[in-house]
């Protein structure tokens, strides 16, 4: 598949931005009891930001580092587009970008790695590698997440009823076909 079909590669680091993020780790800390892995949900809504952040631009891969999985097993959270990839055991998270970044470097692809790792930035640094700090990518999510309130909110208080949505002089002649006088309650 030729990369404008695919798009950039966008590969974060996960738990990197978890452990920067008071968006993510207000979830950790809540914890329900009943999971035995207090990572479980900031995971999910990480992947599903990523979905919205990446739409239409970035094919996106979110790296975990199976180290930093409290269960022994690697959920399967590829989800909306999102691929999810956990390292594999004694293998960490930077091993697994690095490998995601020179392959496409290899397909002569561009790639946008999230990561406030300084290691991982050093790393995988050069053309076409585009380095994003996890605050940023944090905030631009923050945005992205106000944005949709604000457009769930105002969605709300739209007139939902066909009988509002009509002009008053539609609504007087609706009435009139119909016998009545006033509002059809």
């Amino acid at each position: 598949m030729p990369e404008s079909a695919r798009g950039e590669l966008l590969v974060v680091d996960g738990y990197n931005v978890i452990f920067k993020s008071a968006r993510y780790m207000a979830l950790v800390d809540e914890g329900d009891g009943d999971a035995s892995d207090p990572f479980d949900r900031a995971r999910e809504l990480l992947v599903s930001d990523v979905a919205a952040y990446a739409q239409g631009k970035y094919e996106p891969v979110v790296v975990f580092d199976a180290a930093g999985n409290l269960s022994p097993e690697r959920p399967d959270l590829s989800t909306a587009g999102v691929r999810v990839v956990f390292s594999q055991t004694g293998e960490s998270a930077d091993s697994v970008i690095e490998r995601l970044v020179t392959e496409s470097r290899h397909q002569m692809r561009s790639v946008t790695v999230v990561t406030s790792d300084n290691t991982i930035r050093a790393t995988v640094g050069g053309i076409p590698v585009t380095r994003l700090s996890s605050d940023v990518l944090a905030a631009d999510i923050d945005v992205l997440a106000d944005d949709v309130e604000t457009a769930r909110s105002e969605r709300t208080h739209q007139h939902l009823t066909v009988e509002d949505r009509l002009s008053p002089e539609d609504r007087e002649k609706l009435w009139a076909l119909m016998g009545k006088r006033g509002p059809l309650r």
